[in-house]
């Protein structure tokens, strides 16, 4: 799900800012060549995620949520500032047998998501939302799927002495742009909606309003 900037207003001035603190976004946006500032204001997730799932929210909804809540809240401080400008923001929700999870506490409870997810497929809903002067002017959302091999305790023991604590830095316990690799057999979806910011649609809507050379 995305809107369409093609008849929206136009921004060839506006600086870019990445309502995240993840660096991995940070990664993808600096390889783009994109300019930007990195500005990241809290937001109560855990409070949007219980009250939306209470009212039987999707995962897409409830990723959207939070990336809007993310997005707003940067923008809003800007506001406050007298600063205006294109604030990124960008979440991502796990889902697997019609259960949302959050990220792991722990190395051990990543042990136990990995044992569970082993020979299952799961999906990851994203979603990216961008605002400017508090309100939001366009959104993606994405839908991913992957399948996780059937690998050895062997193996999970060796991931899991390798990565350390950056296990508990993904939703999924992996990182899929490095040893998380291995732990798959097939994905349905695009590269960067896996690691968290749907980088081609955004570019794209950064192209048709202005904000970035065409």
């Amino acid at each position: 799900m995305s809107a369409s900037p093609q008849s929206g207003p136009s921004y060839p001035s506006a600086p870019l800012i990445l309502a995240s603190g993840s660096a991995i976004r940070r990664d993808i946006m600096s390889g783009a060549g994109l300019d930007f500032e990195v500005i990241v204001k809290p937001v109560d997730e855990a409070a949007i995620k219980t009250a939306m799932l209470s009212e039987g929210a999707r995962p897409r909804e409830i990723a959207d949520a939070l990336a809007e809540a993310k997005a707003l809240r940067v923008s809003r401080a800007l506001m406050m500032e007298g600063r205006s400008g294109l604030v990124i923001g960008a979440d991502q929700v796990m889902v697997m047998d019609d259960v949302l999870f959050d990220k792991p506490v722990s190395v051990e409870a990543a042990r136990d998501r990995l044992k569970a997810m082993r020979g299952e497929r799961h999906e990851l809903v994203g979603s990216v939302v961008v605002a400017r002067d508090g309100t939001p002017v366009w959104r993606h959302v994405s839908e991913t799927r992957l399948w996780m091999r059937d690998f050895s305790d062997a193996f999970l023991e060796d991931y899991l002495s390798r990565e350390g604590d950056l296990v508990t830095k993904s939703v999924g316990a992996y990182r899929f742009e490095g040893p998380g690799a291995q732990l798959f057999t097939k994905v349905e979806g695009d590269f960067f909606s896996i690691l968290g910011l749907s980088l081609l649609p955004l570019l794209q809507y950064l192209r048709d309003c202005g904000a970035v050379a065409t």
